[in-house]
């Protein structure tokens, strides 16, 4: 008989020799005989999750794009409406449909209401503080995610994780986001660290706060945490959950009607329209079956690639992940499953299970000796368990640097939008009431917090866009508690939306793309350009260069536009 067997009969505290099987812990692992498992006991603390996720999300509100221009439409323009009583209002809005919820957007208001008061008119702090609000959101959850994952099951799952959240290009961008898939991602998390501390009751309570506030479809992903939490402590949860739900939406309810005039739920009237037929939401955004697998990997790279594979290991790593991991990584493979099979398909609403893929896909890098280890001897050595350690790190690494050339492609081939509107605080000799005008970049517009307040309107020209666009709230009609007759939800264009007249136009909004057609400010007799911006042409650059930074290649390889702010030459 071996000595590592005579000394595994000699430890009474060994779970084999009592009655019960208690959960694994990281305590559970061998004993550090070659280095493996040093220091492990200690964990990671708060610290060092809260300064580097920190920096990060600094760096991800002062630099991140817009990337959908519902984000503006739907949350910025209500917010800014909210604060300097103008803004643009989507039909969403309108109190016959009142599909969005006030409550979400007055969460954001206890940020931006003192800060419009400090800033006065520099309305762009404004919405940065609101960005620098989100980052912290996202650094608290993701940080108690990270150490509940470090007291759970060891620091180096823990490190691994913590290091995608930080890097990974999805989270990056999500992470400030201003968008209710956002907040139900920082829920996700949350309630997924609580879930890890052994707090079911609460866990469900920050996960019901993550659909009604933030996002109601999120309701599938965050069905396997409940589930598994009621059958844990039924009483608790229960309450907790029921309690926490019934209260939220009945303040959705009241904060609805003292917005929209009316007794209604916004988060009924969004579930009836999407899921019951009550809209046509399938109008626009409709992709294939494979649109978010493409997606997924192209915010994750490899790490997307190796979060799907948790299952195939965890046969492999039951002990070590089931069932408490898999019940957090769970969520992945439901909502993906689910939301490939809608016909309308967007790249936010996959952001709920953003901080799931990074655990899913460090738990799977954290096992890779355990594919090759002896099950009869697994602390033997062996060269192909060295191998597999050697390759942890090497794996990681190429996940971050790929990250980072993503985000770096993005950043610096998509930020003319919103850096090009800047320049509009230089031209105030314009004179009060000017007009800025947008073409076909509407969709790129940042929203009115760029917009300085010597600018009496912003307005949209008619380039062809078909469907209905936004229109400034009124006042005159309620405001927030108007029905405008021209607000439809069949994405029907209202006749009103455009501006007959371009010899309005003070200012002009364009992107000047290599095309043989030529544009409104091709007419430098009438426009004069007086700020331009590179912009990434994307259909003229090829895929692989346009989605990742290659050094001396990305350059190179890419088309890129100009993102013009032109003024009229007065006559």
């Amino acid at each position: 008989m071996s000595m590592a067997t005579r000394q595994r009969r000699a430890l009474p505290s060994d779970p084999s020799t009592t009655g019960s099987s208690p959960a694994y812990t990281k305590v559970d692992k061998p004993e550090r005989s070659d280095g493996e498992n040093e220091d492990v006991d200690r964990g990671l603390g708060w610290l060092l999750p809260l300064i580097c996720l920190g920096m990060l999300r600094h760096m991800s509100a002062t630099s991140n794009i817009i990337h959908d221009c519902d984000e503006v439409f739907n949350y910025w323009e209500p917010l800014h409406y909210l604060l300097y009583n103008s803004g643009f209002q989507t039909w969403e809005y309108s109190s016959q449909f009142a599909l969005r919820s006030y409550l979400y957007i007055l969460l954001h208001k206890l940020v931006g209401w003192p800060a419009s008061w400090w800033f006065g008119e520099e309305k762009v702090r404004v919405f940065y503080a609101v960005r620098i609000f989100l980052a912290v959101l996202s650094v608290i959850s993701d940080a108690a995610l990270v150490v509940a994952l470090s007291q759970k099951y060891g620091k180096r799952l823990a490190s691994y994780t913590l290091a995608m959240l930080c890097l990974a290009s999805g989270c990056f961008f999500a992470s400030t986001s201003f968008l209710p898939s956002s907040f139900s991602m920082y829920a996700m998390s949350l309630s997924s660290a609580l879930f890890l501390f052994n707090k079911p009751a609460m866990a469900v309570s920050v996960a019901a706060t993550g659909v009604i506030l933030g996002w109601p479809f999120s309701i599938l992903a965050i069905l396997p945490l409940t589930i598994y939490s009621l059958v844990k402590s039924f009483k608790s949860v229960f309450l907790t959950g029921a309690v926490t739900s019934i209260v939220l939406m009945v303040l959705s309810v009241l904060v609805d009607y003292d917005y929209y005039k009316r007794w209604t739920s916004s988060v009924i009237n969004l579930l009836l329209y999407n899921v019951l037929g009550g809209g046509e939401s399938h109008l626009y955004g409709t992709e294939g079956a494979s649109f978010y697998l493409r997606n997924g990997f192209n915010n994750f790279n490899f790490c997307f690639v190796l979060a799907l594979l948790f299952l195939a290991i965890l046969p492999i790593a039951k002990k070590k992940f089931a069932p408490e991991l898999f019940v957090v990584v769970s969520p992945v493979y439901l909502w993906i499953a689910f939301m490939s099979l809608q016909p309308h398909k967007e790249e936010r609403f996959l952001y709920p299970i953003y901080p799931l893929i990074c655990v899913a896909a460090s738990a799977v890098i954290e096992s890779f000796p355990d594919l090759f280890r002896d099950k009869y001897n697994p602390n033997g050595p062996s060269v192909l368990v060295m191998v597999a350690k050697f390759l942890r790190p090497l794996a990681l690494g190429l996940i971050l640097c790929a990250s980072h050339s993503r985000t770096f492609s993005l950043i610096n081939g998509y930020s003319a939008p919103i850096e090009i509107y800047k320049h509009l605080d230089y031209h105030d000799d314009a004179g009060t009431g000017s007009v800025l005008c947008v073409g076909s970049e509407w969709h790129r517009f940042p929203s009115s917090f760029f917009i300085p307040d010597y600018v009496g309107q912003v307005r949209w020209l008619d380039d062809g866009f078909t469907g209905l666009l936004p229109i400034p709230f009124n006042s005159s009609l309620g405001g927030t508690s108007a029905a405008p007759s021209y607000f439809n939800n069949k994405n029907k264009a209202s006749e009103g939306q455009y501006l007959r007249d371009p010899e309005q136009c003070t200012f002009l909004i364009e992107l000047q793309l290599q095309r043989p057609y030529p544009t409104r400010g091709s007419d430098l007799s009438k426009w004069e350009i007086v700020a331009a911006l590179p912009y990434l042409d994307r259909e003229l650059s090829p895929p692989m260069y346009r989605s990742f930074f290659i050094p001396y290649q990305w350059q190179q390889k890419n088309v890129f536009g100009q993102y013009r702010l032109l003024r009229r030459i007065q006559k």
